[in-house]
């Protein structure tokens, strides 16, 4: 694990840096307005502490845009769903849904955001563009990133804890607005848009990832695990508990990914790395049922309103080069399908902690946030 100071000094060398500090701790985050505004790192502990962000440092360092994606980094990056399907942004109408015909959408891959405004614990990213879905709909529209650290008392509101005083937290969120700029509005029929906030987070081989999920029958809420993205995955990696929790290797060692629907998914999941006694959590606003959530899996889809709402990728060797781009561990959140007239918007709210500390009391922290203790998790995979 590199320092928060490595990552920064080395972000300062190719990009202008926005540093914001925590008001009563020694907690910082570093985002990047050319790097889309995105939150690339942060710590719990001041400059000489560890980095949590992935930061892909061979990438930034050539400054040329990559054909498919720029796979920079970062805790928490703005997106936009669906990927795939008949209304997906990823791929142009006709194309075959492979990956020699999958590219990343420019203006949430590559180039500036504007830096409305700062503060000593916060700052305002803007950007307007154009994008065109795979059935040909236009969209113009704006973006709006609002990010901030958290003091103490709003991380014990936020997440309804007492936290342990013993304990290390940096916990920060992005409040993220899209706005139809057009003169038409957004329909179901042609395709509509949802906010995808994705993070990256260094990894170990003793990191695991957990979803809470709600009970009940596969005949009424469907499947617990959507794990059609890079193919079935083993139970030495993925593990469904019958208590409502979904298991998951963030080892990045290898290359897969799952989902769980508005009709599983909760508004909360983490990850426990036990090398680095590191809790994560991530919370986000999540309206829960009775609203579309867009489908991002490649091909012409049946319900393409039928999408994820979390989800978590670990990295792994590609096959059969066995190149790697982390290794990292992601979890991600996504709005709702944005269906919006004119000058209307949606916003998404992404929550993201670290907490570092003894088992002991970090087990206090999971026992109120997850709902099973950390020695639970550490349990799941040995």
């Amino acid at each position: 694990m590199k320092t928060f100071e490595d990552d920064l000094n080395f972000l300062k060398q190719h990009a202008d840096v926005v540093v914001l500090e925590a008001k009563d701790s020694q907690a910082r985050l570093a985002a990047v307005p050319a790097m889309q505004g995105r939150i690339m790192t942060s710590t719990l502990d001041g400059d000489e502490g560890m980095s949590f962000g992935w930061i892909n440092r061979e990438l930034i360092s050539i400054h040329e845009r990559q054909a498919h994606i720029n796979t920079i980094g970062g805790e928490d990056r703005f997106w936009l769903g669906p990927e795939g399907g008949q209304f997906g942004l990823f791929f142009e109408k006709g194309d075959p849904f492979n990956y020699e015909h999958w590219h990343a959408p420019g203006p949430v891959d590559w180039g500036w955001w504007v830096l409305a405004n700062r503060g000593a614990d916060r700052a305002h990213f803007y950007k307007k563009f154009n994008l065109t879905n795979y059935s040909d709909t236009q969209f113009e529209l704006s973006a709006d990133r609002k990010i901030r650290l958290h003091s103490k008392p709003e991380i014990s509101e936020i997440y309804n804890i007492k936290t342990p005083p013993e304990l290390k937290i940096v916990s920060f969120e992005s409040q993220n607005t899209i706005t139809n700029l057009g003169s038409d509005a957004w329909v179901a029929d042609t395709g509509l848009l949802s906010i995808w906030i994705l993070g990256k987070f260094n990894s170990s081989v003793s990191t695991t990832v957990v979803l809470p999920y709600v009970l009940g029958s596969e005949a009424k809420l469907g499947p617990v695990v959507n794990d059609q993205y890079f193919g079935k995955i083993g139970p030495d990696r993925l593990k469904i508990d019958e208590n409502g929790f979904v298991f998951f290797k963030g080892d990045a060692k290898h290359r897969c990914k799952i989902g769980l629907t508005a009709h599983r998914a909760k508004n909360i999941m983490g990850s426990y790395d036990k090398k680095h006694r590191i809790l994560t959590l991530v919370n986000f606003t999540f309206p829960g049922k009775g609203h579309k959530y867009v489908n991002s899996l490649w091909g012409i889809q049946e319900e393409p309103y039928e999408g994820d709402v979390v989800n978590t990728y670990n990295d792994g060797p590609y096959q059969p080069d066995g190149k790697q781009i982390g290794p990292f561990n992601e979890l991600e959140s996504s709005s709702p399908a944005a269906a919006l007239a004119p000058h209307d918007s949606l916003t998404h709210i992404h929550r993201t902690a670290h907490f570092q500390g003894s088992e002991a009391k970090l087990s206090q922290v999971t026992e109120q946030t997850l709902g099973l203790s950390l020695s639970d998790i550490i349990a799941a995979f040995g």
